[in-house]
């Protein structure tokens, strides 16, 4: 297994991944040092985050090593399926997996998700529009969102 920090606009990102794929990417509430040299079962993974960050990646190819219950894979497979710069309710989200009525499982799957941003868990809002939980913090999830947005909001400056 190993391991890898790099900077990103959101902060310190921790990425982990092993020969199967890619285990972990998450943003940091802490600083760390910077690899200087990055694994190279991490390269393709760090090379498709940084032209994410920089606008010129919309999707993610890459071997990922998921590891959680079916429920949560199925759920994380669901959140891959959320199109770069659209969103989705919990509630969509409960319909597109067949039960309405597992809304909270679903919403409890979606804050396990390891792989941030890599499967979009951030593309999940409230059925009213609201931005509602994210593991990385509400102020990351609206970055993230803006990011996305095919209409981007101009300075008045």
């Amino acid at each position: 297994m190993e391991t890898a920090f790099i900077k990103t606009p959101l902060g310190i990102a921790k990425l982990i991944g092993d020969t199967d794929g890619l285990i972990s990417f998450t943003v940091l509430n802490k600083e760390e040092v910077i690899t200087d040299i990055i694994p190279e079962i991490l390269e393709d993974a760090v090379y498709q985050l940084n032209e994410y960050f920089e606008g010129k990646r919309e999707y993610f190819d890459l071997e990922l090593n998921l590891q959680g219950t079916d429920f949560q894979k199925k759920v994380w497979q669901a959140l891959s399926d959320i199109p770069f710069g659209k969103t989705k309710s919990y509630l969509e989200l409960s319909k597109t997996l067949g039960d309405v009525k597992a809304i909270r499982a679903v919403a409890a799957a979606n804050g396990k998700n390891p792989l941030w941003i890599i499967v979009p868990c951030h593309r999940v809002i409230g059925s009213d529009g609201s931005l509602t939980g994210y593991a990385g913090g509400l102020y990351r999830k609206k970055w993230l969102l803006e990011h996305e947005s095919p209409i981007k909001q101009q300075s008045l400056f």
